[in-house]
């Protein structure tokens, strides 16, 4: 694993190409910050457990490692801004991310969440158009930056990164759709409800986990809603015995309970 000094750019810090290891198998990445010289960071990445690029011939791999930056951003530093040129696919190292979109009047409202093995900005880099849409980060972040041309490459030479991204999009416009659907509901309490029925997943045993949770403010930019009414609904459903809280988790303990409350 190699040390080295980062470099600042415009946004976050631009970590120099030396840095990637000249593996076959990987290339730069796992954050370990050094105290006592914090302008020095190791990396090591490992592109083969990014979905997207997991079934890369090992060509399209070193075509992708040759041309891959990796940036950090600090928490709460916009990684995308919406009216930027479309010139990369990104990924998600490590941290979180939240997609947003401002409105006229000047408010936040999160799209969606964004976690490590997570791609984004495809739709600029697949049209050749402007970012619809910001990034910021929740936590520190490292990402991966992909030029457009070799993402397009990929896109229309690479079969698994072509069927990937089929499914991808096919998944993404159902998801869309069902949060058009959330925003739609005028019952605040309704609203958080169902945007935690989004969020969950079935873990081992069939239990239901909402991992990664967002602070309450962010998932109240989410649902246009405010952190208070979020902090409320959920210590209603804790204090009810639907839902037990960990830290950044939910477990829902009676998901039929949750769904009776969805349904009003």
């Amino acid at each position: 694993m190699t040390s080295t000094n980062k470099r600042k750019s415009d946004t976050g810090t631009d970590l120099a190409p030396s840095e990637v290891t000249p593996n076959p198998a990987t290339v730069a990445a796992d954050q370990a910050a050094n105290e006592a010289a914090p302008q020095e960071v190791n990396l090591q990445i490992h592109l083969r457990k990014i979905p997207l690029l997991a079934n890369l011939s090992d060509e399209d791999m070193q075509q992708v490692k040759a041309n891959l930056r990796i940036r950090q951003f600090a928490k709460r530093e916009v990684v995308l801004q919406k009216g930027a040129p479309g010139d990369s696919l990104l990924f998600l190292l490590t941290g979180s991310l939240q997609v947003i979109d401002v409105t006229e009047d000047g408010r936040a409202i999160g799209l969606r969440l964004l976690q490590p093995g997570d791609f984004f900005g495809e739709i600029a880099v697949i049209n050749g158009s402007v970012r619809s849409a910001s990034v910021v980060a929740l936590t520190p972040v490292l990402v991966a930056l992909l030029p457009r041309s070799i993402a397009l490459h990929l896109f229309s030479h690479a079969p698994s990164v072509a069927s990937h991204m089929l499914r991808f999009l096919a998944e993404k416009v159902q998801r869309d759709s069902e949060f058009r659907s959330l925003l739609s509901i005028h019952n605040t309490s309704r609203r958080i409800y169902t945007f935690l029925n989004l969020m969950k997943e079935k873990k081992e045993g069939d239990v239901e986990v909402v991992e990664n949770l967002p602070t309450h403010q962010d998932i109240a930019n989410m649902i246009n809603t405010s952190r208070e009414t979020v902090t409320r609904a959920l210590l209603a459903l804790t204090q009810a015995g639907i839902i037990q809280k960990g830290t950044h988790k939910i477990t829902i303990i009676k998901p039929d309970e949750l769904q009776k409350l969805i349904q009003g």
